[in-house]
């Protein structure tokens, strides 16, 4: 079902801290929270005694007092404290989950703990690089995850849902290419001296009447991450030879967290390196691409609610490379997982 022996993203930095929060993470149940010296920890938010969420609980230090009957647990997962009893079981404990804080995300490895390394953690490094300003959310989606990762390589729906901030009408036939290196995918898209976007008009500050050179470029890696390089430069300035001096340039930056088979959570951030001197330009940024990415939501619950009525015929289109390829190799990854799962339990 998911690609579990990857780091996803589980919550923003400034979501975690002495409260803990709760989220079903590939149809898991995981309570966060900040140890006393600040370091973020992920337990499985289900009691080992009775099921109870963890997260309605209490902490008492660095332990996690379930609030049904008292059991107390350390940020290893083992539990400590038995209050009506003064034997503590060895089997007592519930999973401990390996997490990073990095790029103003915590990040989680759903799977074994063994291969949790953090070097495998995807690069978003322009959330901390000064010479790069964002604004960023998060949103629920009620559709399966991997929806929106089509809807995100597929972008060829801007004039057609995004009509006001991100579409033009010439955009759906804009040149396109679709490249692939081991299991990563590149989609390039350029629209050639066309007026630009209204998004676009407005942070780059382009004069009335004046066309533009428009590239999209998205970058799939799995299990579900893209990252797309977005801007538009006057016509016939060299944007397209790498000279980007003229116009606008921005990377949407997309990490999307399955939660249930139908459900996800979307992490996203717009990264700009224009008018970095400006903080309003974050807020801004931030309440435009997340009108834009409303509109998408409404989209993805619609296909989701058409899907769960049963099977229908589908038709592939050419800008459809990208996504199918995509959810080819997510399937190869579930099923080797799935192949070597069996074994490395008799192992054990």
């Amino acid at each position: 079902m998911f690609i579990r022996n990857a780091w996803y993203v589980g919550a923003w930095d400034h979501e975690v801290g002495r409260v803990m929060r709760r989220r079903i993470l590939l149809g898991e149940p995981v309570a966060f929270f900040r140890r006393e010296d600040g370091v973020p920890v992920a337990l499985e938010d289900r009691c080992c005694h009775r099921q109870a969420p963890l997260s309605l609980g209490k902490l008492v230090g660095n332990t996690v007092e379930c609030p049904y009957h008292g059991l107390q647990f350390d940020a290893t997962g083992a539990c400590v404290k038995v209050p009506s009893q003064d034997r503590v079981p060895a089997s007592a404990r519930v999973k401990s989950y390996p997490v990073v804080e990095r790029n103003h995300w915590i990040w989680i490895w759903m799977g074994d703990p063994a291969k949790a390394d953090p070097a495998l953690i995807e690069d978003f490094h322009w959330m901390d690089d000064p010479h790069w300003g964002f604004g960023g959310s998060s949103l629920h989606v009620d559709a399966n995850y991997l929806l929106l990762v089509e809807n995100l390589l597929d972008t060829t729906h801007l004039p057609f849902l995004h009509p006001e901030s991100l579409g033009t009408g010439a955009f759906a036939r804009s040149e396109f290419e679709v490249t692939r290196e081991g299991d990563r995918i590149k989609v390039t898209r350029w629209l050639m001296d066309q007026p630009p976007a209204p998004f676009h008009q407005r942070m780059g500050d382009f004069a009335d009447g004046v066309n533009v050179d428009r590239w999209q470029i998205a970058q799939f890696a799995p299990p579900s991450f893209v990252k797309l390089d977005v801007g538009s430069a006057i016509a016939g300035t060299g944007a397209r030879q790498g000279d980007r001096s003229k116009g606008m340039n921005m990377f949407n930056l997309n990490a999307i967290t399955p939660e249930t088979e139908k459900t996800a959570h979307y992490f996203w951030a717009q990264a700009y390196n224009f008018k970095l001197d400006q903080r309003w330009i974050s807020d801004l940024v931030r309440q435009q691409v997340n009108a834009a990415f409303l509109q998408d939501m409404t989209m993805l619950t619609a296909q989701q609610q058409n899907m769960d009525l049963g099977p229908s015929p589908v038709v592939n289109l050419g800008q459809d490379k990208a996504w199918v390829a995509m959810r080819q190799i997510v399937a190869r990854l579930v099923a080797e997982e799935q192949q070597t799962a069996p074994r490395s339990v008799a192992a054990a």
